[in-house]
């Protein structure tokens, strides 16, 4: 098995937060340091065991979408790079590839979920009420079920250990102002409407995604975190979607899967990932980076 990097260690900058998968650093008064590591995460609890390469691949693939959308929004990447930090040659190695400066912003408290298909927290809310985040949907849909077009469906940002919850876009409007809000779902929409079209070229469903959002010193609105990479999105091979059936999945629902069918219960430690199960999530990330981007 490959090296992987479960918690990064940096010297000479402080560590000032530590979430499910990055590890952020102060840098100056102005930008942060984020290092994405291999942990992996699901059902909002992280796992023990670290998915080898899995931050670099998530990391190059933000900053390739990072590139291609900076026309319709910009993003926080800082002009600072890596070579340029206060950093050994061990730990420039280590985190060169997996890292980005970017700089401070305000995140947005919610994060904006774009929806094209029926599937996961999404589904469990429909067979319970007909809706999705108050939207009322078609009384026939089935697992898998393409919407008629895609629907904006914002949830809380829970800390680390606790669930995000689907909220209204009402009750997000109510929370972000109704200005940022209108601004935040027509971007969100335009984005996930072209990856849609781009991907559908290479043979890959994007089912649904998750976007974040921050506000600048200087007031301006700008995509943060991560974006359209296997952590913050469904991937599905075309050739074996069928509407109906749980689909194939070029993500982390593979890990999702797995963990439903263990003995696993909401609230209990998660437990360590065999080689096979790891082997197999390293290969459906590094194919999905091919895939995109050849």
């Amino acid at each position: 098995m490959e090296k992987s990097l479960y918690t990064s260690n940096l010297r000479n900058y402080k560590k000032i937060y530590q979430g499910k998968v990055r590890d952020v650093y102060e840098v100056d008064d102005e930008n942060l340091l984020i290092v994405t590591t291999d942990r992996i995460s699901v059902f909002d609890t992280i796992l023990p065991t670290p998915i080898p390469n899995k931050g670099k691949i998530l990391n190059q693939i933000s900053l390739n979408w990072f590139k291609r959308y900076r026309n319709i929004i910009e993003n926080h990447l800082a002009k600072i790079k890596i070579d340029e930090l206060n950093l050994s040659q061990d730990e420039r190695e280590l985190i060169k590839e997996r890292s980005t400066v970017v700089k401070k912003c305000k995140a947005i408290p919610a994060e904006s979920i774009v929806r094209g298909y029926i599937i996961g927290s999404g589904y469990k809310e429909y067979k319970k009420t007909g809706s999705i985040c108050d939207i009322e949907l078609p009384k026939n849909l089935v697992i898998s079920s393409k919407f008629k077009s895609p629907i904006f469906t914002p949830s809380t940002k829970a800390d680390v250990g606790d669930h995000d919850e689907n909220i209204s876009y009402k009750k997000f409007s109510n929370l972000v102002g109704d200005k940022i809000a209108k601004q935040i779902k027509n971007i969100s929409l335009e984005i996930f409407n072209d990856a849609s079209k781009y991907l559908i070229r290479k043979n890959i469903i994007l089912a649904d995604t998750k976007f974040e959002f921050g506000i600048t010193s200087e007031d301006k609105l700008v995509l943060i975190d991560e974006i359209l990479t296997p952590d913050s999105s469904r991937f599905w091979p075309l050739e074996t979607y069928s509407e109906g059936e749980n689909p194939i999945s070029l993500d982390k629902q593979y890990i999702r899967d797995y963990i439903i069918n263990t003995s696993w219960k909401d609230g209990d430690p998660m437990p360590a990932l065999p080689n096979e199960v790891v082997s197999q999530t390293m290969k459906k990330y590094k194919d999905l980076e091919n895939i995109i981007f050849s």
